[in-house]
Parts: C-alpha cells; structure tokens; sequence
C-alpha cells in the first residue's frame, strides 16, 4: 500500500511505504480527513471502501465539503496527501477530465447554475456534475414535486446519489480491525457492535455522531441573536395549529423527545417578563477530541446509532439485563399492559429519559409484540433456549419497527404518491411485494430495494447518525397543549369516534407523573384518545410553552433540579454543535439558498419578525426557524430541506446495516420470524395482533398514524409509478 502526497507540483509525487496488517485490496476508499494548517494539505486515510471508484467518489466528497465549509474556494483546492491503491488508468486521464469539466461547467454551462454552486461543481466528477445539472434545473423551477411519479423518483435517486457521495462525512479514527465473520454474531449486540462485517465499532454505543456537512464554529456567535430572544419571538405558541388529519397523536409519539445536555443562558430584559423561565442552566455538550485538525470535536452517542430497538431494549448490557425476564426470551411489562417500575417508581423499559405517557404506550406495545414473538417461536421450535428465543425475539421486533417507519408513518408524513412509491421502493424495490415474495431479493437496490442486499453498503463511510439528523429531527411543535380524552365506553359515532370526555394538561402526562397518570388512564383509553387526536404542525409559533419550562430528567430517568427552556436550548444546541444556520444547510445539500425573507416564506406577519430578530441578515437565520418557516410542499408535514436529510440518512440506516441486508434472510432470523416480518405491513397489523378489539370499533382511516375518524384511502385505478400529483 503506497501513501502518496501531492504537493504544489502534482508532476512530482513523493510516495511513502506505510506498512498494514491488512490487504491493500481492502483499502481503496478515502475516510478521515485532516487539514494539515501549517502545510496548507489535507490528509485522508483509508477505510474499507468496495472499489477505486468509491475511493475518487469521497475525494471529490473532501473537496466539496472543504469548499462549502468556508463558502470559499480552498486557496490550495488541489494539494492534499492521501493514501490510496494505485489506479491502473493513467493519472493524466483523471487530471484532463477536472479539467475538461471545469471548462464545461464554469464557461458553458455555468449560465445555467446558481453562483454559489459553480466551484463545487467543477470539483465533482463529470458524471456528478451532469447529474447536478439536471436536478438543479428542476430546482431553479421549483418543479420536482409536481413531476409525473416516475420522473420524480429518477429526481430524488439522482439527488440521493450526489448525497450518498458529498454529504457522508466521518468524524474520528475508524478502527482498522480484522473483518467480522457475520456467523459469529448472528444476532444484535447490547452495544451495537458487529453490525458492520468490515467495522466491528461501526454505529455501536459510545462513537461519534457523523457529519452530513463539515462543521461551522459558531463560537463567536452563539448567543447572536439571543436564543432566548429567538423562541420567545418566533418559536413559542401563540395559538395552537395542528396537522388536520393527515397525522394524530400516535405519530408524535414516534419521536423520542427532550433534552440531554445542558449549559447556562440569561434572557435579556426586553423580552425577560415574556419568558417562562428568567435564566437557567445547563451543562455543556460534552466533547471529545477525534485525533484531526479538520474536524477536531465531536460527540459521542450514549446509545447505538443502528436500528435495533433499543427504545425497548437499552443501548448496554445493564439495561438488557434489567428489561429482561430471564425465561423464554421475554421481557418485562406488568399485567395490565403498562410498563413496569423499579422500586423508585421509574419504569422499566430500554429508554426512559425525558419520556411522556405517549412513547410509554408504544414501549408497551412493542414489548407485547416481542413477548408475542417468543411464544410463536418456542412453539414452532421448541428446543430454543432463552437466550436464543430473546435474541431472534429482539430482531423480528426491530425489522417490524424499522419496516413499519419507512412503509407507514413516513407515507403518511410525507403523503403524496410519489414518497409512498418511493418507501415503498427503498423496502421492496421496483419490482413491488408481490414480485419479493414470490422470488426473493433480484437485482440491486433499485429492483430489489435496499432490503435484502447480498452485503452491505456504507459509501466508504463508516455508519453513524449524524449531528444534522438530529437536528432535523427537532419536532416538538407536534405536541399539543393538553390530550384529549376519549370516552371508550360507548357505542362509536359517526365514523368511529367516540366521544370527549375530558381534557389532560399535557405536564400531567410526561416523566413520572405522567407515568401515574397513565396507570389510571390505561391502555386502551390513552391509545385511542391519541389516535383520534391531530398533532400540532411544524410551523413558527407552535412550540408548546410548557417545554418551556420543563423538568429535565437524566439517563435513568430521575429528575434533575433545575427547569430548561426547551426551545431555547434546542436553538443553542445547533450553534454550540457547529451545525451551519439555515442557509448555509441548504448550500451544503445543493439546495438553492434564499436571498430575501420573501424566498422563505409568503406570511408578512412572520417577515417582520423575522427581519426584526435577524435584521436584513438572511444568512443569520437559525436552522430551526428555517425549517419551521420553509414553505412546505403539498401533503409534506416537514420542510423540503428536512426531507432531503431524510432521503439521504433513512436509505442509509437500511442499507448500512447487516441485519436488513447480508443477514435479513431465514437463517437469521428464522422461518417463522421472517415470516413474521414479512406479512407486518403497518402499525395497524401489530394493534391487531394485540387489540383487535381497538381497530374493530375506533379505528376508520387506512393508517393508524392518521387521525382515526378521517375516511380510508379511495381505491386508484391508475398504477402507482403512472400516477401525477394532484
């Protein structure tokens, strides 16, 4: 394996011998990234990648992201050392075409691209750049979601294609360790580890979160404008505006929410009488140094970044002892259905901090499930032990949420025909269900889908969840102010609705008095009633005022002292963890960056306070309001700059992952639970099995995400794929 370093003379290379336990075959993609400030280089070192064309795809990634990072070309874009295996293809060619598409792209087709996009697109490789090309055109018109279905998958899968090579970013050393053998671990680990064959660290607890976008240090303007001054403004509810039918309170209740890391803010005194809170404190997020100049800090996740469940089972091994029984691979719930609690009256179950009686109730259905899938397991083969039954037990349970994620609720949060063809297509694949069923896995990703891949896919980037995933993932406008209470002891009404019998503050339904109140509720009555109710929408002005003065818990679910603007801190957040503010987001993802407020969003009302928080500063615009200010796109709940993060970032955790590729077959996970897996196809499906009584008398609509009472979908002659929006 030859380390080689380009300097100021590319004619003149100085290559380097570098001795590796491993083969240099294993070795063609480019990882880490450091800037070297004194040489003026970058450096990039290996990790395993599955060809040399992976390798130039992250090369031209580094160059890409370096530029955007500044907003300004590199001043030494082209010198840079890296390790690589030698091309056969001589390296003029690579020289000519950088520069035969710096030519076409700056002085013939530059005309026809936004001028902040014109230096990294002559970075990118010539098919890159064509590729940019057409969807940046469609952009400039605004035109992808009106496009036929067809049209608008070959959109996003050409968009997802430039993601998957610009906007996977690792952050920190990736362990150079021998390959995994799949059938040593044939099940998923407490901590995550061994979910990658090539990397045994990859996606397990304790690692990095990863970067979709190089960082920005915001250190001199972390408090400019004022966060506080930000949510009380622009973020706290003013009047409560929900989704309409389109998504009830269940689907809120899939996003873990509230805080983990604290520092201390003061609210300045022109908006300190209007804040729920004068100050408070919190502690920093703490950081590690990864071992590189380019991305010197990240931090790390307490629990495993893969699709494992760990909601139910916890993210170590003293969590999964504590969640367990102990006999026939089951795990703990009490006899009326609710979680358990320890002796300190903090429940049982693998996530509970920061939790409301919502996710408490979906703990409590997943736990059914998996205990359900242990009886079917022991009775189909009974020589299973407990550890046996509890493994498979844990991997038909987290392939059932996985698959109910990307065909059910994300169609109804994105609900359009062509996000339910597109989902439907990243499980399935073009070829459909039927086509699967009856043949198995053919073909790629495409015809195939991206589960039941022959191996594994991560880009040349170790999988992680990133910084700006979760970010994006700041959804706490959904949650209304009270929940409704439904009476469930009477006949149902006019499509199923039962009617209200009171309402509940929603303080008296989070942490441990929301656990008691629930207790009292049940089950069945706080299901129903959040299945019948609309969540809030994610707009400006909707966040609930009460998660402005909340009680924050740690990570065994106990209270700490102090209350916290949740709103302000998630504002903060971003800043302290270098996530770039609104516009520069969009640039980074090669979305059209806005000029004017008037590019963001049409509400005059919502303009003049923006322009009075921001000024006339469009590129101060925290990434938060952005999004919760973004026109939204027809039958879209999130921003169309949240989506794109989603496009990229859901596919990965499928196609990343060994347990939904490699390994998502028979063997696995048994005949029976791949079976099992198989025939669950909604939320609805796993309610049955458990309360069919609940879907018999309350349930109308297609999906149990929509609001309960609203019609069921109307049968469509015209084939999905041939199908135009509305």
């Amino acid at each position: 394996m030859t380390e080689r370093i380009w300097t100021s003379d590319p004619n003149k290379p100085n290559p380097k011998e570098e001795c590796s336990p491993q083969s240099a075959e294993d070795f063609t993609g480019i990882q880490d990234v450091h800037r070297d400030s004194l040489h003026g280089r970058a450096r990039v070192s290996l990790a395993p990648a599955r060809s040399q064309e992976g390798a130039r795809m992250n090369l031209a990634g580094t160059r890409l992201r370096a530029m955007f990072a500044k907003r300004t070309p590199l001043p030494c874009d082209w010198q840079r050392e890296y390790v690589y295996k030698e091309s056969k293809k001589p390296r003029f060619s690579r020289k000519a075409m950088t520069f035969i598409t710096k030519i076409l792209f700056n002085n013939i087709l530059g005309r026809f691209i936004h001028d902040d996009f014109h230096e990294a697109v002559s970075s990118m490789t010539i098919t890159d750049a064509f590729l940019f090309l057409m969807v940046h055109w469609v952009d400039k018109v605004e035109k992808w979601h009106r496009l036929p279905v067809i049209l608008g998958l070959i959109y996003l899968a050409v968009r997802r294609r430039l993601h998957q090579h610009y906007n996977l970013i690792s952050v920190g050393k990736s362990p150079s360790g021998v390959r995994v053998n799949p059938g040593d671990y044939k099940y998923r680990t407490a901590d995550g580890s061994y979910g990658d064959p090539f990397n045994e660290g990859a996606g397990s607890q304790g690692t990095f979160f990863g970067r979709n976008i190089m960082p920005v240090d915001q250190t001199d303007k972390l408090k400019k404008p004022d966060p506080m001054v930000v949510a009380t403004k622009l973020l706290t509810r003013t009047q409560y505006k929900d989704t309409g039918k389109q998504l009830n309170m269940i689907a809120a209740s899939w996003i873990q929410f509230m805080i983990h890391d604290w520092v201390e803010l003061i609210a300045p005194k022109e908006v300190a009488n209007k804040c729920p809170l004068t100050s408070f404190k919190f502690y920093p997020t703490k950081e590690f140094s990864t071992g590189f100049d380019d991305v010197k800090t990240g931090a790390k996740n307490i629990r495993t970044h893969w699709w494992d469940g760990s909601v139910i089972y916890g993210s170590d091994k003293e969590r999964l002892q504590k969640v367990r029984t102990l006999v026939d691979g089951k795990l703990k719930i009490s006899e009326d259905g609710l979680l358990q609690q320890d002796e300190d009256g903090i429940p049982i179950s693998g996530d509970i901090k920061n939790s409301w009686a919502g996710v408490s109730t979906l703990q409590d259905l997943f736990i059914k499930e998996h205990n359900a899938i242990c009886d079917a397991l022991k009775k189909e083969y009974p020589a299973l032990n407990d550890e046996e039954l509890y493994r498979h037990a844990r991997l038909i349970t987290s392939a059932v949420i996985a698959k109910i994620h990307t065909i059910d609720w994300t169609v109804e949060l994105l609900k359009t025909d062509m996000l339910l063809a597109g989902m439907r297509i990243n499980w399935y694949g073009f070829l459909g269900k039927k086509f699967k069923d009856t043949f198995g896995h053919v073909g790629g990703s495409t015809l195939g889908g991206l589960v039941g891949l022959k191996k594994p896919i991560n880009h040349g980037v170790p999988y992680t969840l990133t910084e700006e995933f979760t970010s994006v993932y700041r959804m706490h406008q959904l949650l209304p102010d009270s929940m409704h209470l439904r009476n469930i002891n009477v006949t149902p009404g006019l499509n199923k609705s039962p009617p209200l019998l009171e309402e509940v503050p929603m303080p008296d339904l989070i942490g441990h008095k929301g656990e008691k109140t629930l207790s009292q509720i049940g089950f069945t009555r706080q299901f129903v009633s959040m299945g019948h109710q609309a969540c809030g929408a994610l707009e400006l002005c909707n966040y609930p005022s009460w998660l402005q003065d909340l009680v924050a818990q740690d990570v065994d679910g106990k209270d700490r002292p102090d209350h916290v603007d949740l709103a302000a801190l998630e504002v903060y957040r971003d800043r302290e963890r270098k996530v770039a503010r609104y516009n520069q987001f969009r640039r980074n993802l090669l979305l059209i960056p806005i000029s004017k407020w008037e590019d963001l969003t049409e509400d005059k009302e919502a303009i003049e306070v923006l322009k009075e928080v921001y000024g006339d500063d469009v590129e101060e615009l925290d990434l938060m309001v952005g999004l919760m200010a973004e026109k939204k796109i027809k039958g879209f709940a999130i921003s169309e700059t949240s989506f794109i993060v989603f496009l990229l970032m859901a596919s990965r955790r499928l196609e990343a992952d060994r347990f939904f590729t490699s390994d998502f077959n028979e063997e696995a996970y048994t005949k029976k639970g791949f079976e099992w897996v198989n025939t669950t196809e909604s939320l609805k499906d796993v309610l049955n099995r458990h309360y069919p009584e609940i879907s018999k008398k309350w349930i109308n609509s297609t999906s149990a995400f929509s609001v309960w009472d609203s019609p069921p979908n109307a049968p469509n002659p015209i084939p999905l794929y041939l199908r135009f929006p509305s």
